[in-house]
């Protein structure tokens, strides 16, 4: 999670504000220290991408509990679409940091009597939030990335949902984000960028099963 620091510098009895760019978490304490070694900060707060707040030392507490928790989350999924069969293949990869150390979770799977493409990639949009949820994230910014331009710009609000089926797709998503308190970024990309995802999806519709949790190196 990125974090911003605004505090206040006193010099010849004058205080100013300022604020920093968005940082990694990490550099966010390292700085505080620096600028209070010149003696000159007064005080500093310490904001996140939900626009959350905290003083040195709550963030101090924070910063060992985030630690610990799901962070800096890519989603990226994919859903495949047998027409004559009407069957699905669902494929979702994520990246996420945990206690330092970087993961990645590999997950497909198959359903039946499925109507559509898009369906196919709601319906693994959706298998990717109960990932989430199931390695614990909650409270942050999350990263979604697909080739489905109809799924996330629907998502994003810029294009309507006139079919049904996706209308109910699209509520169970938007749903489970709220209940997980998590702030979606979408970012779309073309195949060949979503292609891990892809693979899996394909793999699914032939029955071939992945459920793949390493640590990477």
């Amino acid at each position: 999670m990125k974090m911003k620091i605004q505090w206040q510098y006193e010099f010849k009895g004058r205080k100013t504000s300022f604020e920093s760019d968005w940082l990694d978490k990490e550099a966010v304490l390292p700085i505080v220290e620096d600028l209070t070694r010149g003696g000159r900060l007064k005080s500093a707060v310490i904001i996140d991408e939900l626009a959350n707040e905290w003083t040195v030392k709550e963030f101090t507490k924070l910063n060992a509990k985030l630690d610990e928790e799901p962070g800096e989350i890519e989603v990226y999924f994919d859903g495949g679409f047998d027409r004559q069969k009407q069957e699905a293949g669902l494929g979702i990869v994520i990246y996420y940091k945990q206690s330092g150390v970087k993961k990645r979770y590999r997950v497909n799977e198959h359903l039946m009597q499925m109507e559509s493409n898009n369906e196919a990639e709601y319906a693994a949009l959706y298998k990717a939030m109960e990932l989430l949820e199931e390695i614990g994230v909650k409270q942050i910014p999350v990263t979604i990335i697909g080739d489905s331009q109809v799924v996330l710009k629907q998502l994003e609000g810029e294009w309507p949902c006139f079919d049904e089926q996706l209308n109910r797709w699209l509520d169970r998503v938007e749903a489970k984000i709220e209940a997980l308190g998590i702030k979606p970024l979408y970012k779309s990309v073309d195949r060949r960028q979503n292609k891990e995802a892809d693979k899996l999806a394909n793999q699914a519709l032939q029955r071939v099963f992945v459920n793949s949790h390493s640590v990477m190196s």
